[in-house]
């Protein structure tokens, strides 16, 4: 193989971003390797198709996080995606850009050309938004943005109703003027198919000859040569493979396999890699801290009336709505099941919207497990009312335990850590119930089934969703963005603090955690950091 001017480690949602761009002139050569393989798989295509990739491993690195005092002890399942398309192959395919305060958060901390108006251009030349072009929503950029308004289970107008009787008034569009309200979510679905960033943005680029993507391709060890990333080496098909890098080498792995591959390689923690014999090239304690995710948790109803669970649990109505899917392109199969949702301020003081909501006319309470059942519900009519915190104050980390490349590293979480985010949740959950309570959504309700009308003290509820509570697939910031090595990884262009040649452009590189669902800043990252890259090589 021809060596390239660019090398990108992972083909998830940034890295398709980058080899897109990075190619599109002509004039630069790159090569993309992604450790698992295709995304043309049936499940993947389909957008409720995604509960099928929830544990599996052809297409998951099934992660599992270290036992969580904060979640009771238990052990959470981390998915995250391995295969072109990377998570946005197997995510729930929500659009959610972040509160414009989280960028400008993000500029202020020291990070030039990271703040809300910058990012804005760029959200708007990524789109191709269904609605059409304002000063908020682009149209005509590679990646169609679904609004989600038809086809959905009647009961989200009486949620979204509930909302406003609780004092959550509507909001057409969370990517909008505000984020604050409730209504329904923007997808990245386009037809009757998921459109992951491999589908908008990599497949066209791999019709160019300056690109090559390599599948199946484990990268193990970076390759630093005079404090400068030279290449790096891989595993493919059982083989070990070199390739260098003329220009530069990208990490796109994501929040977990960025930090991983840095500390592999000797930029990270000194004293953990010296306690696994590895050579130290930068001693940086920030290689995979500061992991920042969203937490979450269910309440769920027993409806009076008819839901998703209704026609998906029968093998009868399966088969009906497998035949609208394969004839027609509609039904439930063609969406996620988060149909409605929401942001919300726990305190009337806060500037900002602290959670979200999600509605799903569907329920789940008896999964077997190691299975996410989206496509055989609970055999009567439920519905789920969710939420997580956008803007937690708890913090993770990401280390390995071995020199083994092929070995999981360690994902600690420290979930509801603090008094602040424990506070937090808990006004939250007690917002769920005032919204089941109002009229437009207690006259469905035949009984609460999670956590039952029998958890009402402040302290049971807490019980409750340390117990039930889980990662709402949101880990990010383990390689953070900022102006001091002594407290960040990269710099304002995405570069490795103390080594040349060597970037972080994916989720992991987000400063903090911005509020909503983190696909759309991570294709940000990607554009962004394109952007970054082309300049610098002029």
């Amino acid at each position: 193989m021809q060596d390239p001017d660019y090398i990108i480690i992972g083909a998830g949602s940034a890295g398709c971003v980058l080899a897109d761009r990075l190619t599109k002139s002509g004039k630069h050569r790159v090569t993309l390797l992604e450790a698992g393989g295709t995304d043309r798989r049936f499940f993947v295509q389909m957008p409720l198709g995604y509960g099928k990739l929830f544990y599996d491993p052809a297409v998951n690195w099934m992660y599992q996080a270290e036992p969580d005092p904060g979640l009771n002890g238990q052990r959470d399942h981390i998915p995250r995606g391995r295969l072109l398309g990377g998570s946005s192959s197997i995510n729930a395919m929500v659009w959610i850009r972040g509160h414009r305060q989280d960028y400008d958060d993000w500029k202020a901390a020291g990070n030039a050309g990271w703040g809300w108006d910058e990012v804005l251009a760029a959200y708007r030349a990524i789109e191709d938004n269904e609605a059409g072009a304002d000063d908020f929503r682009g149209k005509g950029g590679p990646l169609y943005i679904s609004q989600n308004r038809k086809g959905l289970h009647w009961l989200v107008e009486d949620y979204i109703a509930a909302c406003g009787e609780a004092g959550l008034p509507y909001n057409p569009d969370f990517n909008g003027a505000e984020q604050e309200g409730a209504g329904t979510y923007q997808m990245t679905i386009r037809g009757r198919r998921r459109n992951s960033a491999a589908r908008a943005f990599l497949r066209p680029a791999m019709r160019r000859k300056n690109l090559v993507v390599e599948t199946g391709a484990m990268v193990t060890r970076l390759i630093v040569e005079g404090g400068r990333a030279v290449g790096v080496e891989y595993l493919q098909h059982g083989r070990h493979r070199t390739l260098r890098a003329k220009a530069e080498v990208i990490l796109s792995g994501g929040a977990i396999n960025s930090p991983q591959l840095l500390q592999l390689s000797g930029i990270g923690p000194g004293a953990l890699l010296q306690g696994l014999d590895l050579p130290v090239l930068v001693d940086n304690a920030n290689v995979g801290d500061h992991m920042n995710d969203h937490h979450g948790i269910n309440y769920t109803w027993k409806m009076r009336v008819s839901t998703y669970n209704n026609i998906l649990r029968p093998w009868w109505g399966k088969g009906l709505m497998g035949l609208w899917y394969l004839a027609l392109g509609g039904g439930p199969l063609a969406k996620s099941i988060n149909h409605g949702g929401g942001f919300f301020r726990t305190r009337a003081e806060l500037d900002r919207p602290n959670m979200q909501l999600y509605m799903q006319a569907f329920s789940t309470l008896l999964p077997r497990a190691g299975e996410r059942p989206l496509l055989t519900p609970d055999p009567f009519p439920g519905l789920s009312l969710g939420l997580s915190n956008c803007r937690p104050t708890s913090r993770g980390h990401v280390r390995i335990t071995s020199p083994d490349p092929l070995a999981h590293p360690a994902i600690t979480a420290n979930a509801f850590s603090t008094r602040e985010d424990v506070d937090e949740m808990l006004a939250a959950v007690k917002f769920l119930r005032k919204v089941a309570a109002q009229p437009s959504f207690s006259r469905w309700v035949e009984e609460e089934l999670r956590p039952g009308p029998e958890v009402q003290s402040d302290q049971a509820l807490i019980d409750d969703f340390r117990q039930r509570s889980g990662t709402v697939y949101h880990p990010s910031c383990t390689c953070r963005m900022g102006p001091d090595p002594a407290t960040s990884v990269i710099d304002a262009r995405l570069r490795v603090h103390g080594v040349a040649g060597l970037r972080v452009v994916d989720a992991s590189s987000f400063p903090n955690l911005i509020a909503g669902n983190t696909n759309a800043p991570a294709i940000l990252m990607g554009w962004k950091g394109a952007e970054l890259i082309l300049q610098d090589a002029r």
